[in-house]
């Protein structure tokens, strides 16, 4: 996605905040991005510092009402995917038919699904993962070390709850968000 403009806006961005990428994107056609932990509004914007300096394109969900005039336009732009969580369709079932659609597509999820703490992760990454038979990459805001982290692909299985517990752990374990207190 972009260009070398856009990738020296991204780069100038985590420049102005001191933040770097570690870790590398994998050559995969298709994936789901669980980025963890999601604490602060300031993760969207080091999250786009990441995506336009990487050249890449990641779509991302966001519940509906943030896609107001005058931000819509810009949202979309840069792969926001309104989401109506009021819907009667499942959500997990639009996107893996997403999958089935394209040849190449990358969607973050937020596992915590807001910004304040949760006692359990939503399971949805990892159900369209399953589904849609793609793998899970691990990425984390790690805020002490300045650092978006890229970490392992994880392969999906159907004992989510479970499975959504174990990547918690390892995220929350190894990375601190903005507010360590929400986490």
């Amino acid at each position: 996605m972009g260009n070398a403009v856009t990738r020296a806006i991204g780069r100038a961005i985590l420049r102005a905040l001191g933040w770097r990428i570690r870790g590398e994107v994998p050559n995969v056609p298709k994936a789901v991005f669980a980025a963890a932990p999601h604490t602060s509004n300031w993760d969207f914007i080091i999250a786009m510092g990441c995506i336009l300096a990487l050249g890449v394109r990641i779509s991302y969900l966001m519940k509906k009402e943030a896609f107001f005039w005058p931000l819509k336009g810009t949202f979309m732009a840069l792969g926001g995917i309104p989401i109506d969580r009021k819907a009667s369709m499942d959500t997990v079932d639009q996107i893996a038919e997403s999958y089935a659609r394209k040849d190449m597509l990358w969607v973050a999820i937020t596992p915590e699904g807001t910004r304040s703490r949760v006692d359990r992760w939503k399971t949805g990454f990892l159900r369209v993962a399953y589904t849609a038979r793609v793998p899970v990459v691990l990425v984390a805001w790690d805020y002490p070390t300045k650092s978006l982290v890229i970490e392992e692909l994880w392969h999906a299985g159907p004992e989510f709850q479970e499975e959504a517990e174990q990547i918690r752990n390892l995220l929350c374990e190894r990375y601190t968000g903005r507010h360590p207190e929400r986490q």
